[in-house]
């Protein structure tokens, strides 16, 4: 079934930032990832929630989707982001 991880991303150092959008898409793509959304233009429907940068990513499943988060190959883009970027994430599965 398929996943998809959303992620809600507050930049705090844009250099660093730019680093980490040329490294992940490599590791993305080792595990099947795909992005969906990736920093588009974001409107408020509806409630009170006003994320900052929205990207979304599908995977074949959620294990797929750990694996990558947790994989050698994202590990370094993921300390660049983590150091670039205050980010909350979920992964939620898709309908069949």
């Amino acid at each position: 079934m398929s996943a998809y991880v959303v992620l809600d991303i507050e930049i705090v150092d844009p250099e660093a930032y730019e680093t980490y959008k040329r490294l992940a898409p490599a590791s993305l793509a080792l595990y099947g990832g795909t992005y969906v959304a990736r920093g588009g233009k974001t409107e408020m429907l509806e409630g009170a929630w006003t994320p900052k940068r929205v990207v979304i990513l599908r995977f074949d499943s959620i294990v797929r989707a750990k694996q990558w988060l947790e994989s050698e190959e994202y590990r370094a883009a993921r300390a660049i982001r983590n150091a670039a970027a205050k980010t909350s994430m979920i992964v939620t599965e898709g309908l069949e």
